[in-house]
Order: structure tokens, then C-alpha cells, then sequence
């Protein structure tokens, strides 16, 4: 069977590829994890960014959603100098400002999981492409989930990098349909 073509013959990436992109989660830490390094990718390659995940999980302390609300403009700027992190400031105080706003959605839904797959009436889409080249960069949905976050006031959740959430979160599979990882194929 052949399978999807990006991840090429990086290791770290067809691993990404095999074992997370486009499985479905509802774990709280995972989603906010995805939503900060997708955030992170604006602009540079997915490669880049699954480079450097461990030093992100070593600085935000795996993602722990209350620990990243609390973080202070001194310890954002430590992270930025001691750790293996793209050093773009502004993404940097995005994943508290995320964070805070992915605590306010749980206060107000039950949860950022169950938020978010509201608006798949709980449900994976499911795509059939043939080829990579199909896939697009962002869909109507991602153009909805977009707007949503930034009214609720997150950061680096334009369309495109909401379509690639939704992709890693398991929201969408994005699979071509002769991939072996495509949920039709997966037992």
C-alpha cells in the first residue's frame, strides 16, 4: 500500500506520521500540546518543530495547562534563553495566553475536548485523497475553529494552523486512502 508522502525518510517525522497525525485524542495535555507547537510551526517546517518538542516539554513541563497560565514574563524569558526552543517571543507568551484561554473553556464547556470536538459533532472527518497533493491547507472548518479561538482570544490559530490541529488531534484524517495509517485501513 503505498502511504502519505510527506514525512519522506525523516525518522522523527514518519514516526509522527505512523504512531500520532490524524488519531484521534481528547486528553487535555495532548491537545494543548498540539495547539502550542502548531503555533510554534507558523511559518517554519513541521520538522523544525518536532526537532526541538523534547526541549518544548522540558520547558513548559509537559504541557501542564495550569503551569503554562501562570508562567510570568521572567520565566517566558528564561525559557527562551536555556532551552531548545524556537525563540520567537511572541509565540513563546502565546502558549500562556493559550493556556489561560483553554482554561476559561474549561471552566465553561467540560472540558477543552469536549469544546473543540464540538464542532465535529464529536466525530472525525474523514477524508479519502488519492494523493498528498490534494490535501488542502485549510478548510471551512479550520476557517470556523479559527474565529472561535480568536474571539476566545488565542494566538497563532489562523485557519492554516488550526487545519494542521485538526490534523494532529485526530479531528481530521488526512491520510491518502491507501495509506495504511488512514482510519479505513487501521483494525
Amino acid at each position: 500500500m503505498a502511504q502519505c508522502e510527506w514525512p519522506k525518510d525523516d525518522e522523527r517525522m514518519q514516526a509522527y506520521h505512523d504512531e500520532e497525525w490524524c488519531r484521534p485524542s481528547r486528553d487535555e495535555r495532548y491537545l494543548f500540546e498540539m495547539l502550542s507547537l502548531e503555533g510554534a510551526q507558523a511559518g517554519l517546517s513541521w520538522q523544525i518543530v518536532l526537532s526541538k518538542r523534547d526541549s518544548y516539554k522540558d520547558a513548559f513541563h509537559n504541557f501542564d495547562i495550569d503551569y503554562c497560565a501562570a508562567l510570568t514574563d521572567e520565566a517566558l524569558a528564561e525559557i527562551k534563553e536555556q532551552y531548545g526552543v524556537i525563540k520567537h517571543g511572541a509565540k513563546l507568551q502565546s502558549v500562556r495566553t493559550n493556556a489561560q484561554a483553554v482554561k476559561e473553556i474549561q471552566s465553561e464547556f467540560t472540558s477543552f475536548a469536549e469544546y473543540l470536538w464540538s464542532f465535529t459533532d464529536g466525530k472525525a472527518v474523514i477524508n479519502e485523497w488519492q494523493s498528498d497533493g490534494q490535501i488542502p491547507a485549510q478548510s471551512e472548518l479550520s476557517v470556523k475553529l479559527s474565529k472561535d479561538l480568536k474571539k476566545r482570544g488565542f494566538k497563532f490559530v489562523g485557519p492554516v494552523t488550526s487545519y494542521s490541529f485538526l490534523q494532529a488531534v485526530g479531528m481530521v484524517d488526512d491520510h491518502i486512502i491507501s495509506c495504511p495509517f488512514h482510519s479505513a485501513n487501521r483494525t
